[in-house]
Formats: C-alpha cells, structure tokens, sequence
C-alpha cells in the first residue's frame, strides 16, 4: 500500500533523508516507511544528479544506519545541536 504524503510531509522526508546524522529508523519511526520507500521518495522528486550525490553519500554511511552505529548511540538528535524553545533559538 503506497502512502500519500502532503507537500509538507515530503519536505520533511526530504530534509530528514539528507541530514547525514538522521537515521532511516527516525524517518520511518515518524511517518511509517522503509529505508527503500525512503530512498524511492528521494529519487521520484530530486533531480536525478541530486539524487545520485545524495546515494552515494549516504550508502553505507553508519550514522544513517542505525545497526551500524555504536551500541552507546541511542538518540537521533546530535549532541552539539541547540535547543529550541518558545520558536526561538537558544542564544549562546
């Protein structure tokens, strides 16, 4: 059964698939579709030259496979990234 998806879940999709430290058990833990659904989205709306830089990039890639991250790893969010509240950006 094929999903649809609104134009703004698709961004997110997007985004979420090329963010190098977001693994695809995050974009499937949040809207319910395989690696391979994933990479088909990738592929169906990015310019094929995109979509090819983006696949080789992430092949393989441990941060963006959750079993081959270190077992310590248990979050999908980076340490290092500053949190959001109130929809304004934590100053430093």
């Amino acid at each position: 059964m094929k999903k649809e998806f609104t134009t703004r879940e698709l961004d997110r999709i997007i985004e979420m698939a090329w963010e190098d430290r977001t693994p695809f058990d995050a974009i499937t833990f949040q809207f319910g579709i395989s690696e391979q659904e994933t990479i088909e989205i990738m592929r169906r709306e990015m310019k094929p030259s995109s979509f090819r830089m983006w696949r080789k990039r992430v092949q393989g890639r441990s941060t963006k496979h959750a079993k081959l991250r270190s077992g310590d790893i248990d979050r999908f969010k980076c340490s290092r990234q500053k949190n959001i509240s109130g929809n304004k950006i934590s100053k430093r």
